[in-house]
């Protein structure tokens, strides 16, 4: 239990991260809404790997890393693919602010997918 709660603690951080990013790309930069999703979670995801591999699961020999690396970086582009249509279906076609959707968005793909896939693939 313990290791879900700091799972959700390192998600959260990530997604203050990815939230933040996205945001001053769209509001600042003015870049498109669907862009600045898939750059904010690819600041989020380098976020969230550093927390999983030294705070969550406590993985951290160096000889581990590329192979670390290479899982989460399997099942971050399934984060990112899901993210990123996410936000757009239901920016587009519900016709919800895109800061409400991300945040839908991210909460449904964190607890659905990422959790246990970190957990059971990248950081076993």
């Amino acid at each position: 239990m313990a290791t879900f709660v700091k799972a959700q603690a390192s998600s959260f951080i990530a997604s203050l991260i990815d939230f933040l990013t996205t945001i001053v790309c769209k509001e600042v930069f003015l870049i498109w809404y669907v862009t600045a999703s898939f750059i904010g979670t690819v600041a989020g995801g380098f976020t969230n790997f550093a927390l999983g591999r030294a705070w969550v699961f406590r993985k951290r020999k160096e000889k581990t890393i590329p192979l670390q690396a290479f899982k989460y970086l399997l099942v971050w582009c399934g984060n990112l693919a899901l993210n990123t249509l996410g936000v757009f279906l239901v920016t587009h076609y519900i016709k919800i602010d895109y800061k409400i959707s991300k945040i839908v968005v991210s909460f449904t793909v964190g607890i659905t997918y990422n959790y246990f896939l970190q957990k059971k693939f990248v950081f076993a």
